[in-house]
């Protein structure tokens, strides 16, 4: 069953169409990589699978985005609800400027969690499946800002998975790492792919070819093509997938 769905989703700054119709639908427990020259809409449409544009200013969205069989844009969503089954991870580790431990407790204690064992617990767990609990595990109160960014990184995935959330959206995660924690970053998600779905902006292809089951081409705002990975780097079906994976342009 389709896990998460949009149809015919257009977004406006003003009176500037970013995203032109977008129909794409996202499988449980894959990881579906999203790539594209710059500015074309990736990230804006990223946004919109946990509402994240409706704190910006002036903007428009028609059509639909369906999870779990229903629309995330009806008057009725609870968007706080949504957000914590639908995380996100950004592109620049955000971690709060307070210690580990709290960092991975914030959404707990923000859904009035007041169970101190619960919390320890979660805690823990959630810090395992992000790869950083040996790391960290005797310096949970220290500073989450004093690690490195892959560390930071990792914890900032911690702190989306301790509120159980269904779906991962990460906004190019490793864009701002060194290559060896990027390596640690996509073996993370690749461990998390069976719990979890995942859907990740990437602008770096060899990424996308490693870990992705799915990938999306998007274009000017449109969806140009979607494919399974293997197939998408191999036969393109469009000239312009083939010009932007063979570095034509973008």
């Amino acid at each position: 069953m389709d896990l998460l769905t949009t149809e015919n989703l257009h977004l406006y700054y003003g009176k500037k169409e970013a995203l032109k119709g977008i129909s794409l639908t996202f499988q449980p427990k894959e990881i579906s990589a999203l790539i594209g020259p710059s500015g074309c809409g990736k990230s804006t449409f990223l946004r919109c699978l946990n509402r994240m544009n409706d704190d910006l200013n002036d903007v428009t969205i028609t059509g639909s985005v369906t999870f779990q069989q229903q629309n995330i844009y009806s008057p009725q969503t609870d968007v706080v609800a949504l957000r914590k089954k639908v995380g996100m991870v950004f592109q620049q580790p955000n971690p709060f400027p307070f210690s580990v431990f709290d960092n991975v407790a914030f959404g707990l204690r923000l859904a009035n969690h007041q169970d101190k064992a619960f919390i320890a617990q979660r805690v823990e767990e959630s810090l395992k499946k992000a790869a950083i609990w040996d790391e960290v595990k005797d310096l949970l109160h220290k500073n989450a800002l004093s690690f490195s960014g892959g560390q930071q990184q990792r914890i900032c995935i911690a702190r989306v998975l301790a509120v159980e959330p269904e779906i991962i959206l990460l906004d190019e995660p490793t864009s701002a790492l060194d290559p060896i924690s990027t390596l640690q970053i996509e073996k993370t998600l690749q461990e998390l792919k069976g719990q979890y779905t995942i859907i990740m902006v990437t602008h770096n292809l060899q990424q996308a070819a490693r870990i992705s089951d799915e990938t999306a081409f998007f274009l000017n705002g449109e969806l140009v093509e979607s494919q399974p990975t293997e197939k998408i780097f191999v036969t393109p079906q469009h000239q312009a997938t083939n010009d932007y994976l063979n570095g034509r342009f973008g």
